[in-house]
């Protein structure tokens, strides 16, 4: 594959003001009247969830005395795992499911000691008879019980055996989409505010592999880079299995989700030079990595551009990066490109820490 470089009884919830089943027109209708409260939802209700709402505002969310769902029929239900399954859903919602014990924890972790804020879990699943995962003891956060046949269903996984927690989170502050600024020329947004340092961002292009994707942010978070930026064709980083491969990294890392608008006035503002990656065999390739040329930019402020598995890198990213390969003794074309961005990204490293 090439990869472009070398490399109960119902309920009715005080805020709603009637007592009869709640229709879909009924419910959207309620949500433009108060955009920024929560719709409650009772169990029993037979609401189908078949759209992203309008406000991004707009949460679903269990009514507060339930503190157990038994049906994978239940609403609350439907709306998380369109959460997982819907990247617009989630977007929309501002929300995500965070699958497993360790990533949740790895999160809470960060966000404790590094950010120095509360954790925006909305809602912690566990199973009927599982104890509170090591880690997540003093979370002061919702907790429901589930059973087995709805845990399956929102992990998305066959054996639930190791799946000793699920979450729901809102999606981090970290992560900026830029979607609404998109007119080349129009584009006056502060790129100064996306990183808190822009000493080293990986750059991403049209890397639609989830596993690879939440690979590669794993390891820029790993060596120390401030951030990534997505660049149009990259898939959702809170996609499920990107979760999976990033374990959390999702939520520490700095993530810009833009084009090359947005890019060039990152390069122009921050005087930053742009690296991509290429394999050895494709011309023209202007330098190879070493520890002399890393060296060389050790003070530089620096993107890497990394194109996707198929196609490799786009000619945008050809025309204005100095193309860069990985010397390999063995006859290969190209590495995987999380496999080479790993090895970039260790390379390539801010020796300062900053």
């Amino acid at each position: 594959m090439h990869c472009g470089c070398a490399f109960v009884p119902p309920v009715v919830s005080p805020r709603l003001p009637f007592e009869t089943k709640i229709s879909v027109s009924k419910l959207r209708a309620s949500s433009r009247q108060l955009p920024k409260t929560q719709i409650r939802i009772n169990p029993s209700d037979d609401l189908t969830i078949d759209g992203p709402e309008k406000s991004p505002e707009t949460r679903i969310a269990l009514p507060s005395h339930v503190n157990s769902i038994t049906s994978t029929s239940n609403p609350f239900v439907k709306h998380c795992l369109k959460l997982r399954q819907s990247s617009s859903y989630r977007h929309t919602h501002g929300s995500v499911l965070v699958v497993g014990a360790i990533p949740i924890r790895e999160v809470c972790m960060f966000q404790a000691n590094k950010q120095r804020i509360t954790t925006e879990i909305e809602c912690l699943l566990l199973h009927e008879e599982a104890q509170i995962p090591q880690g997540l003891e003093s979370l002061s956060t919702r907790i429901v019980r589930v059973t087995s046949l709805v845990m399956k269903k929102l992990s998305g996984v066959q054996s639930t055996e190791s799946v000793e927690a699920i979450a729901l989170m809102r999606i981090p502050h970290s992560f900026t989409d830029l979607k609404d600024d998109d007119d080349e020329d129009t584009v006056t947004t502060d790129c100064k505010k996306w990183f808190p340092s822009a000493h080293r961002v990986l750059v991403l292009d049209s890397i639609q592999d989830p596993g690879n994707l939440g690979t590669l942010i794993r390891s820029a978070m790993a060596f120390n880079w401030d951030g990534a930026f997505l660049l149009p064709g990259c898939c959702d980083p809170f996609n499920e299995k990107a979760l999976r491969a990033s374990r959390g990294a999702s939520f520490q890392l700095p993530i810009v989700s833009g084009n090359w608008s947005h890019l060039k006035l990152l390069e122009n503002e921050l005087q930053m030079k742009l690296l991509a990656g290429h394999p050895a065999t494709t011309k023209p390739v202007s330098s190879k990595l070493s520890l002399a040329f890393a060296q060389s930019l050790a003070e530089k402020p620096l993107c890497l551009i990394l194109g996707s598995e198929g196609l490799g890198l786009s000619e945008q990213s050809r025309k204005v990066c100095e193309l860069v390969s990985i010397p390999m003794a063995g006859e290969f074309e190209s590495l995987n490109v999380s496999v080479a961005g790993g090895i970039f990204l260790f390379m390539l490293q801010s020796c300062s820490g900053s």
